[in-house]
């Protein structure tokens, strides 16, 4: 069985296998790097890290409001950033 791509190139069951291991072990057929799991940098932009301590209890309700949408602490925080600076 094959399979057709948006740009007309036919993909057989086999070629998808051989890919997908590829990607699997972290390489990108036709590039010159591997790929690197995790987040994106945000290219263009120094980044500063920013800490803060709160009770334990606040880190375990954000961690669950977190997991609820999906997201990572950090990123939930950065949102509740965004969406704060927009309001200002």
């Amino acid at each position: 069985m094959s399979i057709k791509t948006k740009n007309g190139v036919e993909l057989t069951d086999e070629m998808i296998e051989q890919i997908a291991k590829s990607f699997e072990r972290g390489e990108w057929p036709g590039a010159k790097s591997k790929i690197v799991q995790g987040r994106p940098l945000m290219l263009g932009e120094d980044l500063q890290s920013v800490t803060f301590r709160v009770p334990i209890k606040k880190v375990a309700a954000l961690d669950k409001r977190a997991a609820s949408l999906s997201m990572s602490r950090s990123d939930y925080l950065r949102s509740l950033l965004d969406n704060d600076l927009l309001l200002a």
